[in-house]
């Protein structure tokens, strides 16, 4: 069974936050739930449509698992599919390059684009394109660090793995999603503003989930936040939690007063620059009604 790629993009129209939901119309609904319970990549088209018309990347970003395919109760002849397992790559893959197009169907005989088959917000893909995509997109050797003081050892467990099984390893997961976070956060923690990293130029500030994978908190960049040990122990226990503005909220039980010395003074957080890095709404109130203890 082909894979399939997703047209999405922040500018979009449609009702999306793909690393939850899709939001399509009916046009597409066979391709959609031909990939369900499979693998999906999006791409980010150049020309993008809605309140926030932006120029596109024409790359695909992320790769992601239907889970389920339901109608639009509010929107006559849409759906949604239901998205799991989201995870980013670590670089856009641009759609093509000097060696080819990665989807051999957006090529026509001549050589140019064949622009009806780029138009689909949903394609289908053979399983080699998908895979190879793949490989560009997600990096899953040693971070920089670990390089210089690895020592000789048998090939790591996901050499041996197809693709589809290495992006399903919790342990690549959770080194992407800390390659992400730490570098949208320049290795700076949110709460404190320190950045530390050691002799070995490793850094010690860690990525904190604020949804957690246990509640199908996905493992993006919008899900994320740099935090010191320290911090994160709060996070993780309910004793600090953020609001939609920034605003750095602790919880009236439990927290020592020393603490508060660890807050920036004006006890906001710090974010990245670009808007798609920050803190997404959905998961800091799913934290702060869920997880904090008000």
């Amino acid at each position: 069974m082909p894979h399939a790629v997703f047209t999405a993009s922040e500018s979009s129209i449609y009702d999306d936050l793909i690393e939850e939901r899709y939001h399509f119309p009916s046009t597409y609904l066979r391709q959609v739930q031909a990939s369900l319970q499979d693998w999906i990549v999006y791409y980010e088209p150049r020309r993008t449509t809605g309140p926030h018309n932006s120029t596109g990347r024409q790359a695909y970003f992320a790769v992601a698992r239907v889970a389920a395919v339901i109608p639009d109760s509010l929107r006559p002849d849409h759906f949604y599919a239901v998205m799991r397992d989201y995870m980013p790559f670590d670089a856009p893959v641009p759609f093509s390059d000097a060696t080819g197009y990665r989807e051999s169907k957006l090529q026509r005989e001549d050589g140019k684009t064949n622009k009806g088959a780029f138009g689909r917000s949903v394609r289908e893909v053979p399983r080699n394109e998908f895979e190879d995509i793949i490989r560009r997109g997600i990096s899953v050797g040693p971070e920089p660090w670990e390089r210089t003081h690895r020592i000789a050892e048998d090939a790591p467990e996901y050499i041996t793995r197809s693709v589809v099984e290495t992006i399903t390893m919790r342990k690549v997961r959770d080194a992407a999603f800390r390659r992400h976070v730490r570098a949208a956060y320049a290795n700076t923690c949110a709460v404190t503003g320190l950045r530390l990293v050691n002799g070995g130029g490793r850094p010690e500030v860690q990525a904190a989930h604020i949804r957690s994978v246990e509640a199908n908190g996905p493992d993006s960049v919008r899900n994320g936040i740099a935090l010191t040990g320290t911090a994160h122990w709060l996070f993780d226990r309910g004793l600090m939690t953020f609001g939609d503005d920034y605003s750095v909220i602790l919880s009236p039980h439990g927290v020592p007063d020393e603490l508060d010395k660890l807050i920036r003074k004006d006890r906001r957080l710090v974010v990245p620059a670009a808007p798609e890095l920050r803190p997404h709404p959905t998961y800091l109130r799913w934290h702060r009604e869920t997880c904090f203890k008000a």
